[in-house]
């Protein structure tokens, strides 16, 4: 069972996809936004062709207009797993969706519960002031989480305020104790780093070939369907500024500086939740290491933690 954590753009989809061919293993995707159907382009998934050698799981799994929970997630997953072991073959579980990773290392974090009426007020103030007043409360409060969380993420955004109303306790504080419990299963994890400088230029040269490929006729398409996007898919990095361009309120060339930026903003929030993880057993890309080297020296990795 091996899994592979990283940044977004890190390279690390090429390394499962190439180590899966190489040892007979199925993947089991860790992203919070694959799993919706006709949402293809913003989110970069393997190619019809790669699915097509190598089994895919938790991939186009649910409509763009339904909610996807991390413990819809973990349930999905486990499932998965338990199909591909009853196959006898490898596991390979790959992604950047940091909260779906711990929740498969570690279990739910639960949390305290709901409250409706600080909920109702944290909603009318969003409605009020708009989601960056509350990021922006949020960045006072607890830092660590504010990191963490998209800005675009509404409900992450409101719930670690709730959280915090509720106990009076930053959530990021909360979440570290549910660091300290044991892996519910015996993961080997080999994580792709890669310098600041040359993530950024991949994640900008990622967007201008999602915008070639078609990531506005993507949207524009999903927008034109009969039921509305859900809360959780419009806020999708790719997503969300193309819908303002759509919209009227970008022009499209400020939309796709927007993208890059959010996309890099998400890359840092990664790097803040992976420096919490532990056994984690980091290979450092150089910026031009061709896939083949990276997939030689994972293989090496892999022998050495036998």
């Amino acid at each position: 069972m091996i899994l592979i954590p990283g940044v977004t753009a890190s390279g690390k989809g090429r390394l499962a996809f190439g180590l899966a061919e190489s040892i007979g293993a199925e993947i089991i995707s860790i992203d919070s936004m694959k799993v919706y159907r006709r949402m293809n382009i913003g989110t970069s998934k393997p190619p019809e062709e790669a699915r097509r050698r190598v089994k895919y799981h938790l991939i186009d799994v649910v409509e763009p207009s339904d909610s996807f929970s991390v413990g819809a997630f973990l349930d999905a997953a486990l499932q998965a797993m338990e199909q591909i072991k009853d196959r006898n073959r490898p596991v390979i579980a790959v992604g950047g969706t940091a909260l779906y990773i711990k929740a498969l290392l570690y279990g739910l974090f639960e949390g305290p519960g709901t409250d409706e009426q600080i909920r109702a007020q944290l909603q009318a103030q969003l409605q009020a002031g708009g989601l960056e007043e509350l990021h922006d409360r949020l960045t006072r409060i607890d830092p660590v989480a504010a990191e963490r969380i998209n800005p675009n993420d509404a409900k992450r955004i409101i719930r670690a305020l709730e959280v915090y109303r509720i106990t009076g306790k930053p959530i990021s504080g909360l979440q570290g104790q549910w660091d300290t419990r044991d892996m519910k299963h015996d993961w080997t994890i080999i994580g792709l780093r890669r310098e600041k400088a040359d993530q950024s230029k991949r994640i900008n040269a990622r967007v201008k070939r999602m915008i070639a490929a078609g990531l506005v006729d993507e949207v524009r398409a999903l927008l034109a369907e009969e039921k509305p996007l859900s809360k959780q898919a419009r806020c999708a990095i790719g997503y969300a500024e193309i819908i303002e361009h759509l919209a009227g309120r970008t022009g499209l060339e400020d939309a796709v500086e927007l993208i890059k930026r959010n996309t890099r903003r998400l890359a840092k929030s990664q790097r803040t939740w992976f420096k919490t993880f532990k056994d984690v057993n980091w290979i450092d890309i150089e910026g031009e290491e061709p896939p083949e080297k990276i997939l030689k020296r994972t293989k090496a990795h892999l022998m050495d933690t036998r």
